[in-house]
This record gives C-alpha cells, sequence and structure tokens, in this order.
C-alpha cells in the first residue's frame, strides 16, 4: 500500500482513539470537525477562517449577525444607531453600551476596561499582531465607565457594523504578561485560552487532534444546551467526508463540492451559504521578491487567459460553485459590467510575445534577457487546491510558462511576516486561497492598499500582492467616509474595475460555505461569517 495512505489510515484511527475518551460520557456532545486546525485561537494572531470559527466559541463580541447577516446584540445591551444616541449625528463617534454584570468565564468583571486594553495591545509596537484592522483606524477609545466604551474616528467611519464587532480579550489574564514578557506574541493564552467570554470555555486542545469545550454558564446570553463540545481536525479531504458520512462528525464546512451529492444521499442536511469568500490567484508583483516578469500586467493578464477555469470548476467541483470575476462576487458591490476574465491561450501567447518572453532555446519554457519563465505556485495541503494547481501546471505549460509547485500546511502557509509565512513574506509568484472583506457583509478590505505592503519596519501588513496602485488607496479610503449607500456602492465598482484590470487578484470561484449538519443536530441556525451566533440554543437528539 502506498505510505501516503497507510499514513493517512494510521493519523484517522489515532484521532479515532484519542478523541474517543474525550468526547464520550459528557452529556449532550457535538463533535464538530474542521479540515485545518487552528494557528492560534488569539484573534490578534490568525487570519485563518477556521481559526476565526473556534475563538467565536469561547470569545465573545459586542455583536454577532445571524442567518440573514441582521445584527445581533452580544455584549453590548442594544445596536448603536443615530436614533439611540450609539452613533453621532457627524458618523465619527460611536457610543457602545455594555450590559450590567458582564464576567469572563473565571467570574472576574467584564468591562470597557477590557476593550481599551484590547487596543493598546493592537495598537503596541511590542506586539506583532496579523493586522490591526480596525483598532489602528480609531482617533482614540475611552472608557468613561465600566458599561461605556467611547470609539472616536477622524472621519465618519461607513465599515463599522462589520468592523466594530470587537472581541476584546481579557486584561486580568494578559496584562501580567505583557508587563513579564514586554509583549503577547508568545503569550501561553494564545493556544490555551482557557479563560473567555463566549458560551464555552476551552478546556483542552490536543494539538493535531481536537479542542474540547464545556458550557459558561455566565455568559452573556446564557447557557448553552450542550454539555461537551469537541472540535476535531481532519486536514484528509476524504477522511473528513467519510467521518461526516458515518456521523463521526456532525457539522463540518468548506467540503469539496463533488461530494456534496454523496452527503445528500447520506441524509445529511447541506446547505450552501454565502460567506464573502472567494477563491482567488494572488499574483505578487514585489520587483524585489517575484520573478521579474510579474511585475508586467500583460504577463499577469497571460497567466489569467491561460488557466480553463470555467472546465475546472465543472471537473473538480462539479459545476457547483461558479467561476466570478469579483472580490465582492454576489453583492451589490462588485462591479456588474465585468465579465469573468475568459480562457484565451491565444490571446495570452500573444501578450507574452509582446512582453518579450519568448522561447529561444527551444525548450518550451519561455525566456528573457537569459531568465526562464518558471513561476513558483504556493498553497495550503488542500487536495481542491493540489488538483487546481496541477491543472494549472499543465495548461500553463501548453503557453511557455513552467510552474513549479508548492504545497504548506495551513498553519505555516497563513504564518505573517514575522513568521516567516510564504505568502506573507513574498516567497511565492502565484498563491491561491480563499479570502474575503473583513467585516463581511460590509465590503471594507485593506488587503490592496500601499501602506499594508510587509516589511520589516511594517511586519503586520496584509498586502501580500506587494502591489500599491495610489488611485485604488484613493478609493477605499472615499470609500470609508461615504456612508450613503449608493454612493459607497458605486465607488466600490471603480474599485473592483482597477483591481480587474490590474490582473493583482482573480477570481477561480464563487467560495460559497457548504456546510453539512448532522442529523441530530437541531436548531442549528447559520452564517458564513459568525456561525455560532446562536449555538447557545442549539441542541443535539438523545
Amino acid at each position: 500500500m502506498n505510505r501516503k495512505y497507510v499514513f493517512v489510515l494510521l493519523a484517522a484511527l489515532a484521532l479515532m482513539v484519542g478523541l474517543a475518551a474525550p468526547a464520550a460520557a459528557q452529556g449532550k456532545t457535538l463533535t464538530v470537525s474542521w479540515p485545518q486546525e487552528p494557528d492560534s485561537l488569539n484573534p490578534m494572531y490568525t487570519t485563518m477562517t477556521f481559526a476565526g470559527y473556534t475563538y467565536q466559541l469561547f470569545l465573545a463580541a459586542t455583536w454577532e449577525f445571524d442567518e440573514n447577516y441582521q445584527l445581533t446584540p452580544i455584549l453590548v445591551s442594544e445596536i448603536p444607531s443615530a436614533d439611540n444616541g450609539g452613533i453621532s449625528e457627524d458618523g465619527t463617534t460611536f457610543t457602545l453600551k455594555l450590559k450590567d454584570g458582564l464576567t469572563w468565564s473565571d467570574g472576574d468583571p467584564l468591562d470597557s476596561a477590557d476593550f481599551v486594553f484590547t487596543y493598546d495591545m493592537y495598537m503596541s509596537d511590542k506586539n506583532t499582531p496579523l493586522g490591526r484592522t480596525p483598532w489602528d483606524q480609531f482617533e482614540s477609545i475611552e472608557a468613561p465607565d465600566p458599561t461605556t466604551v467611547v470609539i472616536k474616528f477622524a472621519e465618519p467611519y461607513a465599515p463599522w457594523s462589520g468592523q466594530l464587532s470587537l472581541r476584546p480579550i481579557p486584561e486580568h489574564i494578559l496584562r501580567p504578561v505583557f508587563e513579564a514578557d514586554g509583549t503577547l506574541d508568545n503569550a501561553a493564552w494564545n493556544s490555551s485560552p482557557t479563560v473567555g467570554s463566549g458560551a464555552f470555555v476551552l478546556q483542552e486542545w490536543d494539538r493535531g487532534n481536537f479542542a474540547r469545550f464545556a458550557p459558561n454558564p455566565g455568559f452573556a446570553m446564557g447557557a448553552p444546551k450542550i454539555e461537551t463540545l469537541v472540535v476535531t481536525f481532519i486536514p484528509d479531504d476524504q477522511a473528513y467526508v467519510a467521518s461526516l458520512e458515518a456521523g463521526d462528525s456532525e457539522l463540518g464546512t468548506f467540503i469539496d463540492p463533488r461530494d456534496v451529492p454523496r452527503l445528500q444521499d447520506a441524509g445529511l442536511d447541506v446547505r450552501l451559504i454565502p460567506s464573502g469568500y472567494n477563491e482567488g490567484w494572488f499574483f505578487n508583483a514585489s520587483p524585489e521578491r517575484a520573478h521579474p516578469a510579474m511585475t508586467d500586467v500583460r504577463v499577469r493578464k497571460a497567466i489569467a487567459l491561460g488557466f480553463d477555469r470555467f472546465s475546472m470548476v465543472e471537473d473538480l467541483l462539479g459545476g457547483v460553485l461558479p467561476v466570478g470575476h469579483s472580490y465582492w462576487e454576489q453583492t451589490p458591490y462588485a462591479n456588474p459590467d465585468l465579465p469573468p476574465v475568459p480562457y484565451d491561450p491565444e490571446q495570452a501567447k500573444a501578450l507574452l510575445d509582446e512582453a518579450g518572453w519568448v522561447d529561444t532555446n527551444g525548450n518550451g519554457i519561455r525566456d528573457k534577457d537569459g531568465v526562464e519563465l518558471e513561476l513558483r505556485f504556493v498553497s495550503t495541503t488542500r487536495q481542491i487546491r493540489q488538483d487546481m494547481k496541477a491543472l494549472a501546471q499543465q495548461q500553463l505549460g501548453e503557453i511557455g510558462i513552467g510552474i513549479s509547485i508548492e504545497n504548506y500546511e495551513s498553519n505555516v502557509f497563513f504564518n505573517g511576516y514575522a513568521e516567516g509565512g510564504p505568502a506573507a513574506t513574498g516567497q511565492y509568484d502565484i498563491a491561491t486561497w480563499s479570502s474575503s472583506p473583513g467585516g463581511f457583509p460590509d465590503p471594507d478590505t485593506n488587503r490592496f492598499q500601499c501602506d499594508q505592503i510587509p516589511s520589516d519596519d511594517n511586519p503586520v501588513g496584509n498586502n501580500w500582492n506587494y502591489y500599491c496602485d495610489p488611485a485604488l488607496d484613493e478609493l477605499f479610503v472615499k470609500s470609508r467616509v461615504t456612508t450613503d449607500f449608493d454612493e459607497r456602492v458605486a465607488i466600490y465598482h471603480q474599485i473592483d474595475k482597477l483591481i480587474y484590470d490590474s490582473y493583482i487578484w482573480i477570481n477561480t470561484w464563487y467560495d460559497a460555505d457548504i456546510w453539512v449538519v448532522g442529523s441530530r443536530v437541531q436548531n442549528a441556525r447559520l452564517n458564513g461569517t459568525t456561525p455560532f451566533f446562536d449555538v447557545v440554543n442549539w441542541d443535539v437528539a438523545g
């Protein structure tokens, strides 16, 4: 038997044995499974989707979105508005009124000071969070009394509904760490946050296997009905699907669309839920870090034209998820006049010729000034991405572009600049992953801004394209102070056009989430950004 499959089988058996004890005899138990293990459970130090889903279990937010993407208050007593005085007339000041009697899971008061402390930690140059938005947009944050947080911006802040869904971290736990170590970068709480504010409390994180949670009776929304929640990590796609099919896992997402009919035939509830995510190819445009050809928009366009995404989504995704064109696909902010980039290998060849990349030595790979057009294509080990890269290697090879493939475990791939992550440090030419605006359903993102290019002086920057366009920057800044919906949509249509024409990012497919809910799970209302917003009301059949 192939050693790879022996390893997968042994890993699966080890997982089953390891989970038997923690999941058993704990009352009502729900087993959730992710295909990727979180790299951190501190929101400051992760941008990974599954880390975000997991820390929602134990770390409460000011508010979350319900299944219809309407705001639901969690830590606040009401959603701020102009009518209730929570938003100033000029749109620059937001007053958050916290509920009375909030506590951390250890009984310590959760109050406005925790929000100020969280701001201080994000903004301290002694910490290296993976991004500082929205904290770096604040002009000030004040705690006039224990239940009031006042946040001021220099200008009207349009994306507040998504960006001010803030999750404070516990000052009483982490301030002593910061004062002793001078940083939170290595705090034990980042991987063992046994004090939290959400519906559950972390009891144990067995790396590579599972994380187990118990109810938090002091949660602001009440104690959950589920008495033990276990999150398991199953990185092999087929083992993941088999676990859901067998009922060993009772909730999961990021399912290969080709497995949807199989899961439906097993009687499982399969839901297609928009989350703002789109799988896309990010092109590295750094003159210092990327292949020299990548700074030429003609080459980037040729790469896009040279790959048949339309056949790919049929062959690899079963036609369940379509090819898109926009970072804001299937939202009002996507420019309706822009079609998906077509598959046109002949036009791709002509563009490469025009850019001076021709095959002078007859080896099948184009070259220029003695440099071969051999590009590094990187991603996580997720199988669908490996299959896509193999297709791209073949098809781009047919137009004279060589592709070398590199795969990384997700907890390595998504590392930031300071940790040497391959995407963050620009160790690639083409990279693929699924991304979303940070405050979805709000469209705001800073991923494409000049001041977000990572460097030794700016290690938290998340413009991993290393691409700078001042016109794009100007539009993003304008969008954040434009509160009129129609005007803001028009600005994003301009942003969309600039990104489209730059070929700095292309949509490979509209990555709506495929969630699978087991037959025992009851009352599981879900959305694609805060799926556990109502987990206190979930139940499992006996």
